[in-house]
């Protein structure tokens, strides 16, 4: 299948690609409502509309750059849903739980996609495999990517609730600098040496 055109590609790839962040996003919003805070509800995030969760840079110019460049993997975020942890019994015990809720979902969503694709392979369909097989790595690639302790990341949200107080604040101020910390991995190569060996061995599991 790797003889697909770009936009082809584009075109199998984009449904599973949204559904993915998209879920890991209601995920997180759900799991905090569920805990107390009903602030993604009135935000209108909890809901499968793309307009509502699609960010420019993430869900779009990032991901079509990946394929351009014919990286092996490709992977974005959504817009984060606002979660207002004040509003939660225990907010750093309760941080754990709403930021796990994502790559969990992803988790999830990476074993549905792997039937399908079993499913269709057996059936003789190309296509559906290619789609449903893609929609298997980037749920792993995901839910990988988010674990890996750095915020604003769902695994830096882990850490962040896992810490003593004082470790958590000191740990907390890096945020403003995380992303940049997260791109300068992906474009120095150090990024894909962490998921590679991860996600190599959760799809050979699946696959």
């Amino acid at each position: 299948m790797s003889d697909l055109s770009l936009p082809l590609k584009i075109l199998l790839i984009a449904p599973p690609f949204l559904l993915a962040v998209i879920l890991h996003e209601i995920a997180h919003g759900l799991v905090a409502y569920r805990l107390g805070d009903d602030t993604a509800a009135r935000a209108g995030r909890l809901t499968l509309n793309p307009l509502s969760h699609v960010d420019p840079m993430g869900s779009v110019a990032l991901p079509l750059l990946l394929l351009a460049v014919g990286s092996p993997y490709v992977f974005g975020w959504a817009k984060p849903v606002p979660v207002n942890f004040g509003r939660l019994p225990n907010p750093q015990r309760d941080m754990v739980k709403v930021a796990v809720a994502g790559p969990a979902t992803n988790v999830v969503l990476a074993i549905a996609f792997a039937a399908a694709a079993h499913v269709c392979h057996g059936l003789g369909w190309p296509l559906p495999t290619y789609m449903m097989s893609y929609g298997v790595v980037i749920n792993i690639v995901l839910a990988v990517f988010n674990l890996i302790p750095i915020l604003p990341l769902d695994g830096g949200r882990v850490l962040f609730g896992l810490l003593p107080r004082e470790p958590a604040l000191a740990f907390a101020r890096l945020e403003p600098y995380g992303m940049f910390i997260v791109m300068g991995l992906l474009f120095t190569g150090a990024l894909n040496a962490v998921l590679s060996p991860i996600t190599t061995m959760l799809l050979r599991v699946l696959l």
